[in-house]
């Protein structure tokens, strides 16, 4: 019982800890988060169509080599 006292005590001191860190982050305005969501989308879209074309023709490569 002693023992799980002490776990709860330490998740208590861990969310507080927690807390007090998440008031100082300085957070994104709305437009800006949206914005970068935005790039981030497009650049995975453009890094995934690159990967796929170099996927498609390694694999067209090794079917010629390997017959």
């Amino acid at each position: 019982m002693n023992k799980l006292r002490l776990i709860a005590e330490k998740i208590k001191q861990f969310l507080n800890e927690a807390k007090i860190e998440l008031k100082k982050v300085s957070w994104p305005a709305p437009k800006q988060a949206l914005a970068s969501t935005g790039v981030v989308i497009v650049v995975v879209i453009i890094v995934s169509i690159f990967l796929g074309i170099v996927d498609f023709g390694l694999t067209k490569i090794i079917k010629l080599v390997l017959g």
